[in-house]
């Protein structure tokens, strides 16, 4: 019987492994790197830079990539922008880190775009992506920042099953190779759907971000060890805050459920000394879709400021 079940579970190990292998393949076929790479020690870190202008650095939040910031929003700044979008760490096409840190993740992507010229950006940070501004702003570099439906302080209660399942390595271990190799596509298109809510997901929008990307091991992995590492993160910078005297644009949809608003940017907006808050009624998590104008206007004021 021990034999019997050790041979189960390692046929069910191979054919794990490989389907992961072929859907990882075929993911990296139909969705190659669209920009350029800059290595930062030893590690590569995947940028598209386009337009003219001041630096406009633009970060990305979980489970995506620089491809959720080029469906709609960066081409209409590269008139008056220099914008540069990263994928962050592990994710996208840059590769991981050993550390899976908001500082270690803004250090990195700083020193990075440093050796292409990119000093004292405005940075917009969508979800957890404004964390990393806020890490990035807390070390210097910034000269403002637009943080769009993004955690800055830390919540009660405890995340989702995906990530209370991926909260230590064994977790990450046995789940990740699973949801690599088996996760139907429909699931992905659900839970978008609810990251946009009550919004709907934009036309094309799925396609052009490369759903099968998210899917990687890689990327499973480490975006669960970024998110679970999130909210003590928070505790340790939210008395920080006070000390930045950058101007600061807040962007939140009323209506967020991902990020609710009440326990981030309205309580954020009161602890910082140079923040303007805008609240735009009933939308969702994912506002730099579902009302641009309003983004856009908010990265023109942090330009101006």
């Amino acid at each position: 019987m021990a034999a019997s079940l050790l041979i189960a579970a390692l046929t069910i190990a191979g054919a794990t492994h490989w389907r992961a292998s072929a859907r990882e393949a075929a993911a990296l076929a139909a969705y190659p790197p669209s920009g350029d790479f800059i290595p930062v020690e030893g590690r590569k870190l995947h940028y598209e830079m386009v337009g003219s202008g001041p630096d406009l650095v633009m970060i990305h939040g979980a489970s995506g990539s620089l491809r959720d910031l080029t469906h709609a929003l960066r081409d209409r700044l590269t008139d008056r922008f220099r914008v540069t979008v990263v994928d962050r760490p592990g994710l996208g096409h840059s590769d991981p880190l050993d550390e899976v840190s908001l500082r270690a993740q803004a250090r990195h992507i700083a020193a990075g775009l440093a050796r292409l010229g990119v000093r004292n950006p405005v940075v917009l940070g969508q979800s957890y992506g404004g964390a990393v501004a806020l890490a990035w702003a807390l070390e210097g570099g910034p000269r403002s920042l637009v943080l769009v439906g993004s955690p800055s302080l830390p919540w009660p209660g405890t995340l989702d099953p995906w990530y209370r399942v991926t909260a230590t390595k064994p977790g990450r271990a046995l789940a990740v190779p699973l949801a690599s190799a088996f996760v139907p596509r429909a699931y992905i298109r659900s839970a978008t759907a609810d990251v946009f809510a009550p919004d709907p997901v934009p036309p094309g929008y799925e396609e052009h971000l490369g759903m099968p990307l998210i899917l990687r091991r890689q990327s499973l992995a480490a975006n669960a060890a970024q998110v679970n590492a999130l909210r003590a993160e928070l505790v340790g910078m939210q008395h920080r805050y006070r000390d930045l005297t950058l101007p600061v644009e807040l962007i939140h949809g009323s209506a967020d459920r991902i990020v609710p608003i009440d326990i981030h940017s309205r309580p954020l907006s009161r602890l910082l000394p140079d923040a303007r808050l805008t609240v735009i009624k009933g939308a969702g998590h994912m506002p730099h879709h579902s009302h641009p104008e309003t983004v856009i206007t908010a990265i023109d004021r942090a330009a101006l400021r």
